[in-house]
């Protein structure tokens, strides 16, 4: 075998002499320098997408699992702070600010390394400083708790998770984009690998909802507070010891820093179709009054629903989600963005008529009990307010330029968050103009009027979204 290797190398240096052209050799030395090679590409690849899982998998349902401690953040500020529906609605929202910077995070993500690396150590730092304030609000004395400390602590729950979103997204997108590098590896496959983490999250909600509705009347907020910190703990340890190298991410160049990031940013957001259309939905969320903090008061106050009823309700509304990603891709996926969009709208404005129906008892006369319909109607209006955000995405997709994908999508989803915080805001006043309270809810169906009339107000000028799908039928190119 060695003579053969030594005379086919030997052929090989004389072509190569003889040609001026390095050209593979014939024979039993070329097959061995281009089979171990694959070989080993192949099963470094495989490595790598099982790194890649596992910390997209972890990140994710921790993702999906955060509305486990928020559940037990209702009653906590509800029954140990005594506070009344605006003042917690006001929180919740205010909780999210840190959510409207997520561009900014991507931007310094791509710009700066730590380490050596730039997605992995801000998953550490993010998930560090969750674990920090979800582990300080459980063990604060009970003379240390004040509105303000809880709102300190929860902004910097939500900056922590704000930072590990944004490293997750854009691992998820880099891969996507990755280049086959042998024709044996397995090719990365965008959709595979979003379906997985769409799962990964979903399941995570379907839990924390299941569990934290239980957890509620077994054990105190306190105790979610403090098992959700333990479990952010561990994707902490988890990630600090997976290298960045591991996950065999494409290797980008952090030339021009944040300036360089911001500018095509800008370059991509001064397009009309990508301004209009984000402005557009963001005004979807934004003019319509959120009433969830009213709502809960008066499900849990007025109502005595129980925490688990609750849960389960929220849980109905993580699986009409997922089975709405099904079903979008099978039957929608080819329907023109605005069309769907505008019918979820329609679909969330007779929810909010049934929802005065509900208030005003008309279903309770009926034979229909209270708790039947929180469970069902009310997890799956909640669900509605997120279903319209992926097809809005798979059209900011087509509009968007190649190369900036990440940040237009970091910057629609914090617009998406400040759109949250104003509706917030917006509901808090209409409800205080309207007289609604924690104990007097005379005046709640006509808020819910208003809210369902608000709903229907965007699709006066939902002209502004294109419609990337028929334009390109057309010969067009937007």
């Amino acid at each position: 075998m060695v003579s053969l290797i030594e005379i086919n190398e030997e052929r090989g240096r004389r072509r190569k002499r003889s040609t001026g052209r390095g050209e593979r050799t014939n024979g039993t030395s070329a097959d061995a320098r281009s089979t171990t090679p694959s070989a080993t590409t192949s099963s470094s690849g495989n490595g790598a997408e099982k790194m890649r899982k596992l910390l997209l998998g972890i990140g994710f349902w921790v993702q999906g699992l955060r509305c486990f401690p928020w559940l037990g953040v209702n009653f906590f500020l509800k029954d140990g702070l005594k506070v009344d529906s605006s003042t917690l609605q006001i929180l919740q929202n205010s909780a999210n600010l840190p959510m409207v910077a997520k561009p900014f995070y991507g931007i310094i993500s791509d710009s700066y390394y730590i380490l050596g690396q730039h997605r992995i150590p801000y998953i550490a730092i993010g998930a560090v400083l969750q674990a920090i304030s979800w582990l300080a609000i459980a063990f604060l004395s009970q003379t240390g708790i004040s509105f303000f400390t809880i709102t300190f602590y929860l902004l910097l729950g939500n900056f922590g998770a704000s930072v590990v979103e944004v490293a997750n997204d854009a691992i998820v997108a880099e891969t996507s984009k990755q280049p086959v590098s042998s024709k044996n590896s397995k090719p990365s496959s965008s959709g595979e690998l979003q379906s997985f983490v769409w799962m990964a999250s979903a399941i995570g909600g379907v839990l924390g909802n299941l569990v934290g509705g239980v957890a509620i009347d077994k054990f105190s907020p306190r105790a979610i507070f403090f098992m959700f910190g333990i479990i952010l703990t561990i994707q902490f340890l988890v990630t600090i010891f997976i290298h960045e190298s591991s996950l065999n991410l494409p290797k980008t160049s952090s030339s021009g820093g944040i300036k360089k990031q911001l500018s095509e940013l800008l370059a991509a957001l001064r397009k009309p179709e990508i301004s209009y259309s984000i402005a557009w939905f963001a005004a979807t969320y934004a003019i319509v009054p959120s009433l969830i903090g009213t709502m809960f008061y008066y499900q849990t106050e007025h109502l005595k629903i129980e925490s688990s009823v609750l849960g389960i309700s929220k849980v109905i509304g993580q699986v009409a989600m997922l089975f709405w990603g099904v079903i979008y891709e099978k039957y929608f996926k080819s329907v023109p963005p605005r069309k769907v969009i505008s019918s979820i709208q329609v679909t969330m404005a007779v929810f909010m008529l049934s929802d005065i129906l509900f208030v005003k008892g008309v279903f309770r006369t009926m034979g229909f009990p209270d708790s039947v319909y929180v469970m069902v109607f009310s997890g799956v209006l909640e669900a509605l307010f997120f279903t319209k955000i992926l097809p809005f995405s798979v059209l900011i997709a087509q509009l968007c330029p190649p190369g900036c994908e990440g940040s237009v999508m970091a910057f629609l989803m914090s617009s998406i968050a400040l759109a949250f915080i104003v509706s917030g805001y917006f509901g808090v006043a209409l409800a205080s103009f309207l007289g609604v309270t924690g104990n007097d809810f005379s005046g709640f169906p006509l808020a819910l009027l208003i809210q369902a009339a608000c709903t229907l107000l965007p699709l006066y000028w939902s002209y502004h979204v294109p419609d990337p799908v028929k334009s390109k039928t057309n010969g067009k190119d937007h």
